[in-house]
Parts: C-alpha cells; structure tokens; sequence
C-alpha cells in the first residue's frame, strides 16, 4: 500500500456486530479505517465507542463516509475494503453499487460474510476486471471480531499478500507451544504474541468452504455435548448446576474447548426472572442458519462419509417438531427410566467423558475428510495442520484438541505421507482403543433408557464401520443388480472389472460386462 498521512488504510462497508467489531479491531492495530453504513446511526454510534474505549493521548483512527464514493476517495490506492453484510444478494449489491462509486480494477473487495463458498468462486468470475474481489470468512462472533478471530482467506494469491499483515495483527494469537490461546479483552491493547490465527487457504471458494466445514463441525460439537447434558438429566437426574460442575470438571481435561467452558456456564446460569435454571426455561427448539445443512448436503453430493454433522443437522429438525413430540411422548411406549446408585452414577459419568471424547473425534475425523476430498476434486492445496492451527483459538471450535490434529498433519507430513483419516493417527487411535469401551456402555446405557444419542451414537457406528473390514455392501451389490442390473465387482477379479448374473435366467449365468 502506498504510504499516504491523509489518506486511510482500509475501508469497512456494514458496521451490524460483526462489521463493527472489525472496525475497532482494526484500529487498535494501529490501521486508519473509514467506516460506512446505510444506517447512519450505526456509524455514529461506531465513533462514539473509538472515542469512548480510545487510551489518553491517542488519535482517532476511525472516520465515518457518508456514501461510497466519500469513502473511496479518503482511501489510499490500491484500495482494501472489507465488506460486513448478509450473504446473497446484499454483497452483490454493495458490490455493483462499488462499481457505481469507481472503484478500480486493481481494488480490493473483502467479503467476510457467511456467503455459499459456491457463490463466492463465482463473484471472483463475474467482478474480474472491474476489482478483485476475495472471500475472507470469520469465526469467532462479536467478541471474536472485536479481540482476535479465526480468519481464512481465500483468493487471489497477490490480494492476500497486501492484506496478509493487517490480517495478522487482527487475528486471535495462540501460544505456539500450548496451542492455548493468548487473550486480552483490552480495548486499545491488542494480542501482539503468538501465532496468528490466519493463513491463506487457496483458491477462491476455498476460505468459505473451510468456514462450512468448521461450522458442519460445530453442530455436531454441541449437539455431542447436548446428548451428555440429556443423559446426566434424565438417566443420572442430576440438576442442571451439578452437570455444568461436571462440565466445568471434563474442560480441564482432553474435553477442554470453548463450547464446554460456555455450556457450563449456560447451566450453571440462573433465570433472572423466575430463580430457576436458565436452561430450563429455555423452549427446546434450536434454530439454525444454514451452514451446517450445507455441510452435510456437500458431503453426500462427494460421497463423503459425514454422519454425526448430518445428524446434527437432524438433531435440529427434529427439536423444531415440539408439537408433535408433545403429542407422540404420550403416545409412544418406551422403556422405565434409567436409574443408578451412587456408584453406577459416577462410572457412568466417566463413561460418558470418554465416550463424548471418542465422538469427537470421530466428528473431526468427518470434517477433516470431507474437506480432504473436496480439495482433491477442486485442486486445492489445502493445508490441514494450518487450518487446525488456526481454529485453536478466535472460532467457536477452539479447544486444545486442535494441537493433537495440528501434530498428527505435520507428523505425517515429516513422513512424507498423506493422512488420509484423522482415525489413523497414532494418538487418535490409541485413545480410541483405549476408550471404545466405555464408548460403547454409554451408548447402550442410553439405548436401554430411552435418550436419544442420534450424534454419540452415529460416531460409534462410524468408528464400527471403518474398523470393519468386511461391509454388507456386497449383498447390497447383489440387490443393485437383481433389480437393476446395476453390475458388482468380484473378490477375486482384477479392480474395476464389472459383472452381471443373468437373474431372470433359469441357469442364472454369469457374464463380464
């Protein structure tokens, strides 16, 4: 960028939460920002927080524009800006409305929105020429987006290398020894330690693709967790305040993670209004924003084995039913609840943590997978211990974790291998072996109770099926082509060879196709 004492760094279009928070992130990093929205009361009140949280002695580094046009002419070229608006049709039309404004060929277009990745590979075709326009997605929410998210960008190669030191100094820092994230919730005083959370993920497309996946997993993370909290509730009948001290208990261990930190203080959370646990006065029926569906819609449309995000998925849907399951819970048989001694209750609750780790595992094992294999179709190099890298700290996924899936990608990479499942690992595998027992009585202690378990226990049979080397696919085959002539390949045939039984045939005869 050139350097200009008039003129500002980078522009920030859509000043919602997210928008905002960037802003400010961005001028605590010592960057000059002009700021635009359509609602002039969120720019004004965007001012009034840089003057309020803005250290003694320090200058303003935010000003507001009052149109596009203001803003690309208090700018220095080549222009940044980074668009903060709903994904669809609003980024296509702040993006024409650019084009209006003049903006030029060689300007930056940063969408950081929660936009299709589809979408994304095909605005960088249709805006070429007129500016370039890069995808950036961002994990983290509001207070990710004010202190440090996770970033990961994608697009064109030179654009992330004008933008690439802005986006370090405002991603989340991990401690590169730990994997634990370096915070400091101080306005004015940002992380200036560690690792970045943010490294170029490849072609157009590929940073939003790697977001889907991330929140695909994130589904199945809390609904993981949401199993444990049901069967603490209704097979051990622990209150809620017990649970999240049981929670709080397992984030000191292998389950440490932003979402076990955050799920026990949600349960740990009394109503203001009523007295009662918050949790309980909370209507079950989730909502949901998309992602998660798109993640488990892109990995059936490759073939990608992706049961515990799709039956996260699920697991929403059906909590959206609430009528229908109030009906059916008075219609429907099923067994005695479960009940435990003091003992039984506390084996149970060190059943279901190594059973809630063994998932998880399994979970990122889908995630990583998918992305695997959609690199490959793509022609992405896609480098996976940086994504874990930079998901340790600033996403919603957070967790110590990621450093176990960060040094099995780079032990492998030494080795001058592929690690083709997460499940081949040395360290994930032991800790399955080690722990598939308890796996398993958790989720039979569930089945035998009545409480659903449709993630903890589509992980388990995701884990079976791989360990097996036999699947009934073969009679399955059989099936396929009695009805349909569908073809299957023999055992003891060279791969891809293709027959046919002549089923309607009264000697049934076999024939090479």
């Amino acid at each position: 960028m050139q350097n200009h004492p008039d003129l500002l760094d980078i522009g920030v279009i859509g000043l919602g939460v997210m928008g905002k928070n960037l802003a400010l992130n961005i001028a605590d990093n010592h960057y000059n920002v002009a700021a635009f929205d359509l609602d002039t009361q969120r720019i004004a009140g965007l001012l009034k927080q840089e003057k309020d949280e803005r250290l003694a002695g320090k200058a303003q580094r935010i000003e507001g524009c009052s149109n596009l046009s203001e803003m690309l002419s208090r700018l220095v070229k080549p222009r940044v800006l980074v668009l903060s608006v709903p994904a669809g049709g609003p980024v296509d039309g702040v993006c024409n409305a650019l084009i209006e404004a003049g903006i030029e060929s060689d300007d930056i277009v940063i969408d950081t929105g929660n936009s299709l990745w589809t979408d994304t590979v095909a605005r960088e075709a249709h805006y070429a020429g007129k500016f370039v326009f890069f995808s950036c997605a961002v994990s983290g929410g509001e207070m990710g987006a004010r202190f440090g998210p996770s970033l990961m960008p994608s697009g064109d190669a030179k654009a992330w290398d004008r933008i690439k030191p802005i986006w370090q100094a405002i991603a989340a820092k991990v401690d590169p020894t730990t994997g634990l994230p370096i915070e400091r919730q101080e306005p004015g005083n940002p992380v200036t330690e560690g690792e970045p959370c943010t490294t170029y993920i490849g072609p157009a497309g590929a940073g939003h693709y790697v977001k889907m996946v991330h929140n695909g997993i994130e589904y199945a993370d809390m609904q993981l967790i949401c199993e444990a909290y049901q069967l603490l509730s209704d097979g051990c009948g622990m209150s809620a305040s017990e649970i999240g001290q049981v929670f709080a208990r397992w984030n000191k261990g292998d389950l440490n993670s932003y979402l076990m930190e955050i799920s026990a203080d949600v349960l740990s959370q009394a109503d203001p209004i009523t007295g009662k646990p918050l949790v309980e006065m909370i209507l079950d029926k989730a909502g949901q924003k998309g992602t998660g569906l798109w993640t488990a819609v892109s990995s059936l449309q490759i073939g990608c084995p992706a049961p515990t995000i799709a039956e996260a998925v699920y697991a929403r849907a059906v909590s959206t039913q609430k009528t229908q399951r109030q009906q059916l819970s008075k219609l429907l048989a099923g067994p005695q609840p479960m009940k435990m001694s003091a003992e039984e209750q506390t084996q149970f609750i060190s059943q279901l943590e190594n059973a809630l780790y063994c998932a998880k595992i399994a979970c990122y094992a889908q995630g990583f997978q998918l992305m695997a294999m959609t690199a490959k179709e793509k022609h992405w190099q896609l480098d996976f211990a940086e994504i874990a890298k930079i998901w340790r700290a600033g996403c919603i996924i957070r967790a110590t974790f990621l450093q176990s899936i960060t040094k099995a990608y780079q032990k492998a990479s030494d080795r001058g291998e592929e690690l083709a499942n997460l499940l081949m690992a040395d360290s994930f595998s032991n800790a399955l072996s080690a722990k598939q027992l308890d796996w398993r009585q958790a989720v039979a202690k569930a089945i035998i109770g009545g409480v659903p378990v449709p993630c903890i226990g589509s992980a388990l049979a995701y884990y079976d099926s791989y360990r097996c080397e036999t699947l009934p696919a073969n009679l399955l085959q059989g099936q396929r082509d009695f009805f349909g002539a569908h073809t299957f390949e023999r055992i003891d045939a060279p791969a891809g060879e293709k027959y046919h039984l002549n089923w309607s045939h009264s000697e049934r005869t076999i024939e090479k196709r």
